[in-house]
This record gives C-alpha cells, structure tokens and sequence, in this order.
C-alpha cells in the first residue's frame, strides 16, 4: 500500500509539473520525440510530459528592434551614419523555431545588411527629404526575407542621420543661396508688377490732360500738410512740349 501511494505521489507531482499556463501573447511549439507537432498550443492551460516532450515559447506581440548607427556611402559618395527602428512580429511560431535559429538576432543582422545596402543606392537629398520612401523600401525588403521564417515586418524607421560637419556647412550654405536667390526673384517680380501699373497709370493720365494738374495740385496738398518751407512750383509738361517746336523751328529757319 505504502508503494501504490508513493506511485501515486509521483504520477500527481509528475502531472503538475507537466501543467503549463501560456499568456494570452504566448504560443508553445512542441517537440515530441524531437519531431514537431503540426500545431502550437496555447493560450492558457497545456500538458507538455517531459522528457518526451519540449516546448519552445514564443510571443506574439511586436517587437522592437534598434538597429544600430550603420555608416552608409550613399550614390553622390557621401558618407553618413545612420540608425533605424525595426518593428515585428511571429506569425508562425513553428516557422520561428524551425526555420531559423535565433529569429530575434537573424532579423537583426539582416536589418543592418539591408540598412546599408537600400540606403547606399539612394542619394543624401533624397535619403534627408524623400525617408517615407525609404522606410517603405526597407520594410518591404526586410519582409520579402523574413517572410520564410514566419515573421511579419511592419514597419522600419530610420531613426538619425549623421552628417560630416563639413557636409553640414555645405548644406547650410546652399539653403543660404537658395533663400537669396527667392529674395532677388521676388523682388524683380515686384518692380515689374510696379512698373506695369505705372505704365497703366500713365496711360489713364495721358487720356485726360487736366488730370496732370490735379495730380500736380494734390501732390502740392501733400508737401503743405508736412509744414515745411519747400516751395514748389509745378510746370506743365505740355509747356515743354512747345519750347521744344519752338527752338526746333528756329533751327529749321536759321538753317
């Protein structure tokens, strides 16, 4: 009797040990005999009967993956340092295990070789300006890769670029010339515009002659109301006009 209850005491310690509780994230691959069963297990309560069998944890939340400062030579020949952030997913746990050993370091290594090699085929202007492009690049060859292990990527971030000093001081000064060269541009622009509404305005004038000398005594209504001792005394350019037939019909009579 005392030999039944010891193997009793053993069959019940040997059950709770084979009791597993995996999280509502967590999947448990199992291997039987070392051979893999066709479906994961989990969540919640599972029977894993060691030593026949052996369970591998894998979650299924994203995960965040930095990738570390990388120096790039980008297609002008410029060299950058540039880090990223990697986020994934398990899809299928069995793939994880299976096909890959260490999927977290695997997707490491192979985000910094894709890192290097996307971002030297592109230029630094578009490499500062066009990153949404980039990134989408990236996420779509790391996922062509990962996709055979089982793991989905979902996004990749390219987190800091580094410049040289020197490369910083030649961007500086182009966004200089760039913005003198917006000033002068708006600036000739304005004195077109002006000189086409003087031309409108002298148009409109020459029209009504007697307009001249209104204009000539508003102005004069302007320089009053300043309180200053400045005499002006307007002449009518038609005046000039006639002193100007004048002396060249006494050139023509002398001559």
């Amino acid at each position: 009797m005392n030999f039944t209850l010891v193997a009793l005491a053993i069959v019940a310690l040997y059950l709770i040990n084979s009791v597993k509780i995996l999280a509502e994230y967590e999947r448990g691959v199992i291997f039987r005999l070392g051979r893999l069963l066709p479906r994961p297990k989990g969540p919640g309560l599972i029977l894993v009967f060691r030593p026949i069998d052996r369970i591998v944890r894998i979650q299924l939340r994203v995960e965040t993956l930095e990738v570390p400062s990388q120096d790039v030579v980008t297609r002008d020949n410029v060299t950058v340092k540039v880090s990223a952030v990697v986020f994934f997913r398990v899809l299928d746990p069995a793939k994880a295990v299976v096909e890959v050993k260490h999927y977290v370091h695997a997707t490491s290594q192979l985000a910094q070789t894709r890192l290097r090699s996307v971002l030297g085929e592109a230029e630094l202007d578009e490499l500062l300006s066009a990153r949404e492009k980039l990134n989408s690049r990236l996420q779509a060859t790391l996922d062509e890769q990962t996709g055979t292990w089982g793991i989905k990527v979902q996004a990749v971030e390219v987190k800091h670029v580094d410049l040289p000093e020197q490369m910083i001081r030649a961007i500086a000064r182009q966004a200089e010339a760039e913005r003198e060269r917006r000033a002068k541009v708006i600036h000739a622009d304005g004195e077109l515009q002006a000189a086409q509404k003087l031309t409108d305005a002298a148009a409109t004038l020459s029209e009504q002659p007697a307009s001249i000398t209104l204009r000539y005594l508003q102005t004069l209504t302007e320089i009053g109301a300043e309180k200053n001792t400045t005499v002006v005394l307007p002449l009518p350019v038609d005046l000039f006009k006639g002193l100007s037939r004048w002396a060249d019909a006494e050139g023509h009579e002398k001559a």
